[in-house]
């Protein structure tokens, strides 16, 4: 079940603007009390822990929002996490510079082979990623696939193309030509989009191809931006812009979005309830990394996908250790209260307890528990 906390609001281009987070250190300690809600008050980590992350800008707001709130729980853990693209995540992961990255794409067995501290893969949260566009005057754009397939692959370049058209009878369409608005740094919403756009299209798979980079078309009018921020910056100020961003970055910056037509045929309008049900027809396999790819159903969305936190699983520091649990133990419980109001899915329980589990061994003084 879905829960959303009314009057919770964050503006984006606000809160993305101080990723590199710090929390206020203060002293802990105390014996170990459960509240209602999730994370155990009164936690003590025999001193200050300060965790470093990086990674994803997709789930960024999220987790913002979560070791803001964290440090208030528990004071002398201070989590600082910087929004910096899923490639350069798993790139400051591997090189162990962080103590935990972001991903929104699970790494590939060649890459956690490379870290010898092994790796835990965590699906903390999950989202959609929407076409929004800067269209004056036009407040419900429908796409279907091969139309949106042929934007991004430069094949389409003018608003008021037939196709177009054709999926929006008695809209007036600007004769005015397409900006397409992508990734210009290595990212999981790139690998997330491309690989769906690929089991959609085999045209878009042989002209562009999927991943966290890819070749974008010389035909047409190509724009990139840092991050899914600079994505989203970049639609707002450009009129006749569309490009991928993940959905809580458009709702949150009153940014329009496409109606898309799914595999079954349907013209689906995502909100987090639709987003939910996509997710819920995928089985997470025993190493938790699963991917929706072109979702089967009538009302599947096409672009859904896990954004996962990559921990290792030996932290030399007992007290790194024990604040990791603490860490994740806060975003499996009142981290996913406050997931619907910021556009992202909240995982059920079954998916919580199984994260709690696969995290539980890190440290032997802690023990998470879900609520």
């Amino acid at each position: 079940m879905l829960h959303k906390i009314s009057g919770l609001r964050v503006n984006l281009g606000l809160a993305t603007s101080a990723l590199f987070l710090t929390g206020l250190a203060a002293c802990g300690g105390g014996t170990t009390s459960t509240t209602g809600a999730g994370t155990k008050e009164g936690i003590s980590l025999g001193g200050n822990v300060a965790l470093t992350g990086a990674g994803a800008s997709f789930p960024a707001p999220l987790y913002q929002n979560w070791f803001i709130e964290l440090n208030k729980v528990v004071p002398e853990l201070q989590v600082n996490y910087q929004s910096v693209g899923s490639g350069a995540g798993v790139e400051q992961f591997t090189a162990e510079t962080v103590d935990f990255g972001a991903s929104d794409t699970g790494m590939k067995d060649e890459e956690i082979a490379k870290v010898a501290r092994g790796v835990i893969l965590l699906p903390m949260t999950a989202g959609s990623i929407v076409m929004a566009y800067n269209l004056p005057g036009v407040t419900d754009l429908k796409l279907a696939r091969q139309t949106y397939v042929d934007i991004a692959r430069g094949k389409i370049t003018k608003w008021n193309d037939p196709k177009i058209a054709a999926d929006n009878p008695g809209v007036t369409l600007p004769d005015r030509p397409i900006t397409f608005v992508h990734r210009s740094d290595g990212s999981g919403t790139t690998a997330v989009f491309t690989k769906n756009m690929a089991a959609i299209s085999p045209e878009f798979e042989k002209a562009i191809g999927e991943g966290k980079s890819v070749e974008w078309p010389k035909t047409g009018t190509f724009v990139g931006a840092k991050g899914n921020e600079g994505v989203t910056a970049q639609i707002q100020q450009t009129e006749g812009a569309i490009g991928y961003i993940e959905y809580g970055y458009a709702t949150q910056n009153n940014l329009a979005f496409a109606t898309l037509e799914n595999r079954a045929g349907n013209f689906i309008k995502v909100d987090d309830e639709k987003a939910a049900a996509t997710l819920a027809n995928v089985e997470l396999p025993d190493n938790l990394r699963a991917f929706v790819v072109d979702a089967d159903g009538p009302d599947s969305y096409p672009f859904v996908t896990y954004t996962w936190i990559m921990v290792y699983e030996k932290y030399p520091d007992a007290q790194k250790a024990k604040g990791i649990e603490v860490m994740v133990e806060y975003g499996i419980n009142q981290g996913q209260e406050v997931a619907g109001a910021l556009g992202y899915i909240p995982l059920p329980k079954n998916v919580r307890e199984r994260i709690a589990a696969a995290a539980d061994g890190i440290s032997p003084d802690y023990t998470i528990t879900v609520k």
